[in-house]
């Protein structure tokens, strides 16, 4: 009998983490966690990847745009990321969540906290909107809007930056999975075949 390795190698997470991806609308946050999301699940791991717009639909319908109404929809969120991470969950969180003080209180709470900042110029991100919402901020039909009427805090120290108009959504993607390994929240374990 000869052992072979499966070369299709598997990961182990190790404990729950959240990865709290936060940017401009439209700079590639939702794109990257769906990528994530997928290599996750291919590994069999535990992981749920909570967005922005569906999130807001079913957790804070009943909130709205101002300052406090966005701080307290960040804190909800962070609930739910702290009780799933400490399950032993990864968490990819993709937020907008654009004031500092409100991304600092949800590493405080969770602990296993990456913050992960979707970097990208205010006109790429104009570019990349197929909804429409820039166009219609800067025409005044959308007020509060982050980045044109409301401004964004971008992190002062995210453990990973992830530049949206020089990588492609995968090397962003590889770049924190790599990131995960490195610090011992992923281990790589090979599975054998007897033949």
């Amino acid at each position: 009998m000869i052992e072979r390795e499966n070369k299709a190698a598997k990961y182990k997470l190790v404990k729950g983490v959240v990865l709290w991806l936060t940017g401009l609308p439209c700079s590639g946050k939702s794109t990257i966690a769906g990528i994530l999301e997928r290599m996750a699940r291919e590994s069999n791991l535990k992981a749920e990847f909570l967005d922005g717009d569906v999130v807001r639909q079913s957790l804070s319908h009943d909130l709205g745009f101002s300052r406090e109404d966005r701080d307290a929809h960040i804190k909800r969120i962070g609930f739910v990321c702290q009780l799933l991470a400490r399950n032993g969950v990864m968490v990819f969180a993709s937020f907008v969540s654009p004031y500092r003080e409100a991304r600092d209180s949800n590493r405080h709470l969770i602990g296993a906290f990456v913050e992960i900042y979707v970097s990208a110029s205010v006109e790429a991100c104009e570019r990349r909107d197929v909804k429409g919402l820039y166009k219609k901020a800067r025409a005044g039909e959308i007020q509060g809007f982050t980045g044109i009427s409301d401004p964004y805090e971008p992190p002062l120290h995210p453990e990973i930056i992830c530049e949206t108009e020089k990588e492609a959504p995968e090397e962003s993607a590889a770049k924190i999975w790599n990131f995960l390994e490195q610090k011992g929240y992923l281990v790589r374990r090979s599975h054998k075949s007897i033949i």
